[in-house]
């Protein structure tokens, strides 16, 4: 299984270029083109919510980007080192209703990530959250 691993510094600026370098691998990893806006809208979103997250806490710990492939899917994890009560509700949990307006922007994130991606795995502990996603690749699609 391949693996690229991208960490930045939580700035807003450094969103475009995980975009930029999340499409490049899904096409190399065999995604089909039609799909590559759709990982490269995920992946802006889960980034700019990450980075949201890290200018919300103070927290100047890289955003982390893991994009792997195996024979028939590819995956990207990005990782943020925000504390658990910053993710708001997961899985579909109801909220208290005390969230702040990064919750709200994060929770809108979530929602159209979840428009974009089947497989979706949103997670968050005591050290921070993670979003996993996958696509299917073209050798995936073309099994006898």
């Amino acid at each position: 299984m391949a693996t690229v691993e991208l960490r930045f510094s939580p700035l807003p600026e450094h969103v475009r270029t995980a975009r930029l370098v999340a499409a490049a691998v899904a096409r190399r990893a065999g995604v089909d083109e039609a799909v590559l806006d759709e990982v490269r809208l995920a992946v802006g979103e889960a980034c700019s919510r990450a980075v949201g997250l890290h200018i919300g806490h103070g927290l100047e710990t890289p955003v982390r980007v893991a994009l792997s492939e195996d024979e028939k899917t590819f995956r990207i994890e990005v990782g943020d080192d925000a504390p658990r009560a910053a993710h708001g509700p997961v899985h579909g949990s109801s909220s208290d209703g005390d969230g702040t307006e990064i919750d709200d922007e994060g929770d809108m994130g979530l929602a159209v990530i979840s428009g974009l991606v089947d497989d979706l795995e949103v997670t968050a502990d005591g050290h921070g959250g993670l979003i996993r996603m996958s696509w299917p690749t073209t050798s995936a699609s073309v099994e006898p």
